[in-house]
């Protein structure tokens, strides 16, 4: 066998490893039959998907479906939108300023600042989550939405961070140089020329920023206290010991079609913004 045919069969089963279980999930939330299976197929059904918004009756008469929290699991949701929206802009925020710092800066602390910034995002989540919760109950605050939304901004704000440094990395620094010597305030000159330079690095961060919180697990799981979100919910009804409902399996396929939508418009989009 060649390297070539050997390179071509790794990749294959690299895929395969990958993608596999995302399309056995995509079947099984079409089966009829709880716990998910590929073997046991006891028929077509749309159910786990229409549970959501189907008829309180017809909720009450599934054996799996009614029990089920729905208003809970709409609760939670809400819960982690609320909390993407504090998350994602005071992430924004400290990822630019560290962005900004370690990028025109010059100073020979700049090595240990850096790693200083990065830190949060190597530590374990059950850390964070559980440093924020201690924290927070010593200055009277308990667990709670607050407390998911500080543990989760100590480490999401790392990953604008880096994508904003990349930015800024390509940016002239004589354009900004320039305006300061024409008598631009630094104010003005960040805002007129190096704002609209991230504006497309911003959007990406957001976006990354936003994925992070809302999928986010184990720091959030430990700074919780009494509140849920998305992520925390689906990992409870996950842990039936009768075996998960197919309605995990039905919310894994809506966000992969998400993701996969998301894509495919980024990528037209960019194909048209390219000179031909």
């Amino acid at each position: 066998m060649t390297s070539k045919r050997l390179l071509s069969a790794y990749t294959w089963l690299f895929l395969a490893f990958m993608f596999a279980p995302l399309l056995l999930m995509i079947v099984t939330s079409f089966n009829d039959t709880s716990p998910p299976s590929v073997t046991d197929w006891q028929g077509f059904t749309t159910k786990w998907y229409r549970f959501f918004w189907m008829p309180v009756e017809d909720l009450r008469a599934d054996p799996v479906l009614r029990i089920l929290d729905r208003d809970r699991f709409a609760q939670c949701f809400g819960n982690s939108l609320t909390v993407a929206g504090v998350v994602v802009p005071l992430s924004l925020l400290l990822g630019l300023a560290g962005a900004v710092m370690l990028t025109r800066w010059q100073s020979r602390f700049n090595s240990v600042l850096w790693w200083v910034l990065l830190s949060p995002m190597l530590a374990p989540g059950i850390v964070l989550g559980l440093s924020a919760l201690v924290f927070w109950g010593r200055v009277g605050v308990n667990g709670g939405l607050f407390t998911i939304m500080m543990a989760q901004v100590t480490f999401i704000a790392g990953y604008p961070m880096l994508i904003l440094m990349a930015r800024l990395q390509r940016q002239p620094v004589e354009l900004e140089e320039a305006a300061l010597d024409l008598g631009a305030s630094p104010w003005r000159t960040f805002r007129r020329i190096t704002l609209p330079f991230l504006a497309p690095a911003l959007f990406s961060a957001a976006v990354i920023a936003f994925l992070a919180s809302m999928e986010n697990y184990n720091t959030t799981m430990f700074a919780k206290g009494g509140a849920c979100t998305f992520a925390t919910e689906i990992g409870a009804m996950a842990r039936n010991p009768n075996g998960h409902p197919p309605v995990i399996n039905a919310v894994g396929t809506i966000i992969i079609l998400l993701t996969v939508a998301f894509a495919v418009g980024h990528a037209l989009l960019q194909r048209k913004e390219r000179p031909a």
